[in-house]
């Protein structure tokens, strides 16, 4: 017991000697930090709660300003700190420094904003023309009235993630090529029809890529090596009666199209490609124009046999696909037009394939009223 009382009076000897040494703000500063932390001991004991933001907030600065002006370690601060860990109440102010970088300041310093609309241009141009380079946009953009240096664009095309010229795009692809050759491109293909009693017929068609006009080669129900080079002859003799630029010939890798019916079109200068293996799409044209021709003509229509299905292709072909259909793949143009639209004269409707199709057209009159 004597013992035990020599130790605390030595203890406390120690302890005021130690606030001898500190100086009037150290000594309020803790006085504070002690008070806050039995306030937040009173709390708890009413209702067992968390400290609150605000608390944590006071207690976190005190503590911070307290370990400045002292000079002590966090180690230290346990003495003063008892109802929490120093490293808690050390972590709540690198949070509140954290929160402080977050808020928006109201002057900006820099350099000012890039046009929105600038920068749209600058992506359009990119898009459109993926070989120019920072030099050639800025180039372009001057010439537009706009002034960008080449750091500001590849910046916004940075941003955009959008590659350099070189790695963008070096070459022209399949559909830039395509529309610089669809004029000279003639593509063809088979599709198959089913009659009222099950017999299968082949309908072989061909397509002129650049106008989108059809030409009706055959209809059989074997179509074999002979027949298939005789549509082609046939195709080649109706050709040569006008000016034609077309040199090329797509077709995919059917065994219906042999080899002799590629020399045909060799012969006359065509050069003849074939589309890759179980690829559709390398010839969409023919592809989408038997879609067309399913879904206008021939799903509404129970086909008898082969001369019923040859009479109402060459209606829906010769009268109404090239002649009268507009298609939104060359601009809402007809494959051989009319001529020049008018606005005068009375609007009439002709029938086609006993009504299933409908075709408008001027008429000379005085009305321009719908009639049959």
């Amino acid at each position: 017991m004597g013992w035990f009382i020599l130790v605390h009076v030595f203890t406390t000897w120690l302890s005021i000697f130690g606030l001898g040494r500190l100086s009037e703000e150290e000594k309020d500063l803790e006085i504070l930090v002690l008070r806050h932390q039995l306030a937040i001991l009173e709390r708890q004991q009413e209702k067992r709660v968390m400290p609150s933001r605000i608390e944590k907030l006071t207690l976190a600065v005190l503590a911070v300003r307290l370990k400045q002006i002292g000079k002590r370690t966090t180690r230290q601060l346990r003495d003063i700190i008892r109802i929490l860990e120093p490293e808690t109440v050390i972590g709540w102010h690198r949070e509140l420094v954290g929160r402080k970088w977050t808020y928006q300041h109201r002057s900006r310093r820099g350099r000012p904003a890039l046009d929105k609309e600038l920068e749209d241009l600058i992506l359009r141009l990119a898009h459109e023309n993926p070989r120019w380079g920072y030099g050639k946009l800025e180039g372009e953009l001057l010439k537009l009235g706009y002034e960008a240096s080449q750091t500001t664009i590849r910046n916004v095309l940075h941003q955009h993630r959008i590659l350099p010229a070189g790695v963008r795009g070096g070459s022209i692809g399949w559909r830039q090529l395509m529309k610089h050759y669809k004029e000279q491109i003639l593509a063809c293909d088979f599709f198959t029809v089913e009659t009222l009693r099950l017999q299968t017929l082949y309908v072989f068609f061909f397509i002129e890529v650049g106008s989108r006009r059809v030409h009706f080669a055959g209809i059989t129900d074997h179509p074999n090596d002979f027949w298939v080079t005789q549509q082609a002859r046939q195709l080649i003799w109706k050709l040569e009666g006008r000016e034609s630029l077309l040199h090329f010939l797509i077709h995919d890798n059917d065994r219906k199209f042999t080899r002799r019916f590629d020399t045909v079109f060799a012969s006359e200068g065509y050069h003849v490609i074939h589309t890759p293996f179980e690829a559709p799409n390398a010839n969409a044209y023919a592809e989408r124009w038997v879609r067309t021709v399913r879904e206008e003509c021939l799903d509404p229509i129970l086909v008898l046999n082969a001369a019923h299905l040859r009479r109402v292709l060459l209606e829906y072909i010769d009268q109404y696909y090239n002649v009268a259909r507009p298609h939104q793949g060359i601009e809402q143009q007809i494959p051989l037009p009319r001529g020049r639209p008018t606005r005068t004269g009375v609007i009439r409707r002709r029938q086609l394939l006993g009504g299933i199709l409908n075709d408008y057209y001027r008429a000379s009159g005085s009305f321009s009223l719908v009639t049959n």
